[in-house]
């Protein structure tokens, strides 16, 4: 193994997966209107809950780490909740009724009409990711979803779905998070400067 190579291989990867993405601007402008909507939502004194396994998870930790402290400025701190960081309730929920509960039960405390749920997988089959994003709609709920490949199940039920046209986990997720910023800086700038 060339380990430089690989380290050019992959880089490549993770440009040509962006521009790949960049290239549409169907993606483009779903981008923009999530950060809208998620602007709006804070707008109106809602907020926003984020979800997702594995790296996912991580993702999500990301976004509402951005959101709730800052990203590229001062501004005032945006309501955003991770529902993959409570390891009490998560492990709670899978004991008591089962794993594909989590978030969902998480959304039955939290969520609320007008808040926006943001759900990631890259695959957009995962079975808890789906079941929240159910229940985020019985809410009535703005929902967003992060995926890749073809969206799967997850894009079809999803008010803005932003899907990521790879299949491999690695790339989806670089884009992941360049849109998370995207999103955060749309976010930041229609928050305004002021600090309350």
């Amino acid at each position: 193994m060339d380990a430089k190579s690989l380290v050019r291989d992959i880089l490549r990867e993770s440009i040509d997966a962006k521009e790949k993405f960049l290239s549409s601007d169907k993606n483009v402008s779903i981008v923009a209107r999530a950060a809208e909507a998620i602007a709006e939502a804070y707008d109106h004194g809602r907020k926003v809950v984020v979800f997702g396994n594995g790296g996912s998870a991580a993702d999500s930790q990301h976004m509402a780490a951005e959101l709730v402290v800052r990203f590229e400025k001062e501004r005032r701190a945006l309501p955003c909740i991770c529902l993959a960081s409570d390891c009490s309730a998560i492990t709670a929920t899978g004991n008591d009724y089962d794993f594909s509960r989590i978030f969902s039960r998480q959304i039955e405390a939290f969520g609320e009409e007008g808040d926006v749920a943001v759900a990631i997988s890259t695959s957009g089959k995962s079975p808890n990711i789906i079941e929240a994003v159910r229940s985020a709609k019985n809410r009535k709920m703005v929902t967003i979803a992060l995926t890749g490949g073809t969206g799967g199940e997850l894009a079809g039920m999803c008010d803005m779905p932003i899907v990521v046209p790879s299949r491999v986990t690695g790339r989806i997720q670089e884009v992941h998070s360049a849109v998370i910023h995207i999103i955060c800086k749309i976010v930041e700038e229609m928050a305004g400067d002021v600090h309350r």
